[in-house]
């Protein structure tokens, strides 16, 4: 049976694929993805029928019809993930493992499934994911020093910063060949120590990083802050790490990344206060092409005529 991996191209998504596949290897699955905001992947493949297909980390809620669609051709589908789901379409063809909690992510939904056979590669995602309490939890129930802890969250990071940009052009590496180079590891640490890859992610996160933190709020009270970068690639590849880094600094804090696209419109990236991780996805799915989950969430095209709406209503959802 022809088999299909359908995965984000972040951390969090190469990271729970890459367990699965350890686990049970699927080495003629044909791969599917793109950049963390390309989440409508089941549309590239629709027409498929009696296939195996796998999904990790993409909201059943944007993809619900080319789902239904897959389900009523004869495939079979796993589907596994941590964003707003909506309902559940009732198939037997259909395996779902959906956990929207805001402090978990689909490596550790993964993670709990294999009841911890590659946690380490669970505990990359989680922290690449900003869950670093998360992360850190499921690093203690292993023999690891707080060196190697380091090596694992730096390496959760760089992935998900080269997960970021408008097109696959924006990225150092595309996210398939990412994931088939990680693939080739065990052992996080032993990438962490001999990627080449990994390397170019993090003399590109430092120079991408020095810029974005020449950067001032455009506006900033006392429920968040507001930032605005520059239609460029740097600032595009640099949005997620960013943001999780701006979260970090004032946890008490929503934060907002707004970015220019190439058409006119914005794209939006929001952080729910790291000490109350909700209304990220609530504020975002307000908006047409927003989306994401409680603790962070988006907008892909934001009208430029919505942005002053869209300010006011990012200090209303966080001033409560």
């Amino acid at each position: 049976m022809t088999a299909y991996d359908v995965f984000n191209g972040d951390a969090d998504g190469i990271c729970a694929l890459h367990q699965l596949r350890l686990h049970d290897p699927l080495p003629d699955a044909q791969l599917v993805t793109g950049v963390k905001r390309d989440i409508r992947l089941l549309k590239k493949i629709e027409p498929v029928k009696n296939a195996h297909i796998t999904v990790v980390d993409i909201s059943m809620d944007r993809n619900r019809g080319p789902l239904l669609t897959l389900l009523a051709h004869g495939n079979s589908i796993v589907y596994i993930d941590h964003h707003f789901s909506g309902d559940i379409p009732e198939s037997k063809a259909l395996q779902a493992h959906i956990d929207p909690t805001p402090l978990t992510c689909t490596s550790m939904i993964v993670d709990n499934l294999l009841a911890g056979a590659h946690r380490k590669w669970a505990v990359v995602g989680a922290f690449g994911d900003n869950l670093d309490e998360t992360a850190l939890r499921a690093a203690r129930t292993m023999d690891l020093s707080h060196e190697e802890t380091d090596q694992l969250r730096e390496t959760g990071i760089l992935l998900n910063y080269n997960g970021y940009g408008a097109t696959v052009d924006d990225l150092f590496f595309p996210p398939d060949e990412l994931f088939l180079h990680v693939h080739a590891f065990t052992d996080p640490l032993d990438f962490h120590a001999s990627s080449p890859m990994l390397q170019t992610l993090r003399q590109g996160y430092r120079d991408d990083m020095n810029r974005a933190g020449k950067m001032d709020p455009v506006q900033q009270d006392d429920c968040g802050r507001i930032f605005e970068l520059p239609n460029a690639p740097w600032a595009r590849r640099v949005a997620g790490v960013f943001s999780n880094t701006l979260a970090r600094q004032e946890p008490e804090l929503a934060h907002a990344l707004i970015i220019a696209n190439a058409d006119g419109s914005l794209r939006v990236s929001v952080r729910a206060p790291v000490n109350r991780r909700q209304g990220a996805d609530k504020l975002c799915r307000r908006f047409p092409t927003g989306g994401g989950r409680a603790a962070a969430a988006g907008i892909n095209q934001l009208p430029p005529e919505q942005k002053e709406e869209f300010i006011s209503a990012f200090s209303r959802q966080f001033s409560t």
